[in-house]
């Protein structure tokens, strides 16, 4: 399915009401959220889909928004859980964790924690607790969720103490003690922060496999993260909508999964080496999505855009940053910043006036960089964005109402290059 659909795939789009006047024309243009959320459901429903809804076997659901406004979509229940599990299952590097049984152990942001809790609670009809008990928490047999709070930075002791038993217990419920753990990268490198602070070790049983999945994790933090666990760190990239599309491997190289799916990578700009990602899906059979644009941005190992090559997600097409060498992603300017300094931690650009700009960050020690890595990131930042830049040492940097990190601060939007 490399652009425009199979004749396979248009069968199965054929009754479809958004796709009934690309059907007509014989082309299909790119597909935007806009375009799928004008007149939902009825521009998605058919018998077939109206017959699921009824039984149950596809359901509505709301993206989570972390990275884009939230979008009504259907699929079918634990569409995204299922994904996962079946590349957890295949992975060459931690399928054996899979195989053995172990529980998942979640650690990432508080709306995924709060999601759980609303399901379960819908399953019994009953309203939601202000604050998910255990049970609560727990998705299926095999994945329980451990955050409450929204800013990891500021969890208390009291919270990792409970967060640590409670991955004790799923340990313990293994024949060899192994668990997997689920994280945002973030959020696992802040747990290690707290860890070690208040001399927790001990009480910290190392995982069987890590995945992070939720959202970019910096350079700075898989390295600190890799320092601290021995076992296999493997990155997912996927959406709420599309399923898993793509899986690292424990040396960070990237490889396709895309099962009934195709993607297409165009340059977000005229002589761009930053692609954007287009994906032709049917793998969800109630809502499939033809050459829809995710708003999520790729490198190659080459510059060309071949999806066999990609070799980083560098970031949303709707924070890309203008400069006068062209577009910027997320993933450019924390490759600089890693390449100058191992100790930041969390980082925060924000532009000031027309040429310049202050990179505010936090370190994993607390301290400020030392003098010869602070010129470097200065230097290195303003080689990027064309900008002269100084930095901003914090303690504390919030985190994003959705649980996430911004890169660029909210009052340089104005700056960003939209979608095209």
């Amino acid at each position: 399915m490399d652009g425009q659909p199979t004749a396979e795939v248009i069968e199965q789009i054929r009754d479809i009401p958004i796709y009934r006047e690309s059907l007509a024309k014989g082309y299909f243009p790119l597909l935007d959220k806009p375009e799928i959320a004008r007149g939902f459901p009825d521009n998605w429903m058919t018998p077939r889909l109206a017959a699921a809804l009824e039984s149950g076997e596809a359901e509505f659901v709301l993206s989570t928004g972390t990275n884009h406004a939230r979008m009504q979509i259907i699929r079918p229940p634990y569409f995204l859980l299922r994904s996962y599990y079946r590349l957890w299952s295949e992975h060459p590097d931690i399928a054996h964790t899979w195989e053995s049984g172990c529980r998942r152990v979640s650690l990432t942001t508080v709306l995924a924690t709060e999601h759980v809790a609303r399901v379960n609670a819908a399953r019994r009809g009953v309203p939601p607790e202000p604050v998910p008990t255990l049970d609560d928490r727990w998705l299926d047999e095999r994945t329980c969720y451990l955050n409450l709070r929204l800013d990891p930075a500021q969890w208390e002791r009291a919270e990792v103490v409970r967060m640590l038993g409670e991955i004790r217990a799923a340990r313990q419920a293994h024949p060899r003690g192994w668990y997997h753990l689920d994280c945002s990268g973030y959020h696992l490198a802040h747990l290690v922060r707290k860890v070690g602070e208040w001399g927790l070790w001990d009480d910290f049983p190392p995982p069987a496999s890590i995945i992070h999945a939720y959202e970019y994790t910096p350079v700075n933090v898989r390295r600190y993260l890799e320092q601290h666990f021995a076992c296999p760190i493997i990155d997912l990239f996927g959406s709420t909508e599309l399923g898993y599309l793509y899986f690292s491997d424990r040396r960070g190289t990237y490889w396709p999964h895309l099962d009934k799916m195709s993607v297409e990578l165009h340059p977000v700009a005229a002589g761009s080496t930053i692609y954007q990602l287009i994906v032709s899906s049917v793998r969800n059979p109630y809502m499939p999505l033809i050459r829809y644009r995710s708003g999520d941005c790729v490198r190659t190992l080459d510059g060309t855009p071949d999806p066999g090559k990609i070799a980083q997600f560098c970031g949303r097409q709707k924070e890309l940053l203008s400069t006068p060498h062209g577009p910027v992603a997320q993933g450019d300017l924390d490759r600089c910043i890693g390449e100058a300094s191992p100790h930041v931690f969390v980082h925060q650009l924000q532009l000031t006036g027309d040429s310049g700009a202050r990179l505010a960050y936090t370190t994993f020690n607390g301290a400020p960089v030392a003098a010869a890595e602070a010129a470097a990131l200065e230097r290195g930042i303003g080689e990027l964005t064309g900008r002269r830049c100084r930095l901003d040492h914090r303690t504390h940097i919030p985190i994003g109402k959705s649980g996430k990190y911004a890169w660029l601060a909210n009052d340089a939007s104005s700056t960003r290059t939209g979608e095209t």
